[in-house]
């Protein structure tokens, strides 16, 4: 298949597939005889592989690192499961980063009169301090 048989398939951009083949993620596929990349179902796997990491949030180091585990299928997983409770650790810190905000703003909006702009202390909240 072409790139954009490769993209539509994959729900990707041509130049989000250039990018990883670029960055080594993905292998360089064969030229067609008028210099068109030609992409196989190897290509596709390893493609809706990394497009599901990245959903799912790893870095693309940890992408990087989970490729070259995946292609080892006789390895431990002990190093996959290392990667993934450290980013089980990342998600649970942003969820809390996350529910602090939230507490924030709803306490701002608990405050607010309503009454002008003048007043406002989600609008004063948010001016830098002179």
């Amino acid at each position: 298949m072409k790139i954009g048989d490769l993209a539509r398939a994959t729900n990707t951009k041509v130049e989000t597939i250039r990018f990883y083949e670029n960055e080594g993620l993905l292998p360089a596929p064969a030229r067609s005889g008028g210099n068109y990349r030609i992409y196989e179902q190897v290509h596709l796997a390893r493609l809706s592989f990394i497009r599901r990491s990245r959903d799912l949030g790893f870095t693309l180091d940890q992408v990087r690192t989970l490729l070259r585990l995946a292609d080892d299928r006789g390895a431990p997983c002990a190093e996959v499961d290392a990667i993934t409770t450290a980013h089980v650790v990342e998600i649970d810190r942003k969820l809390a980063d996350l529910h602090a905000l939230r507490g924030e703003l709803v306490r701002r909006l608990e405050s607010c009169s309503g009454s002008t702009i003048a007043d406002c202390r989600i609008i004063k909240a948010l001016l830098p301090a002179l």
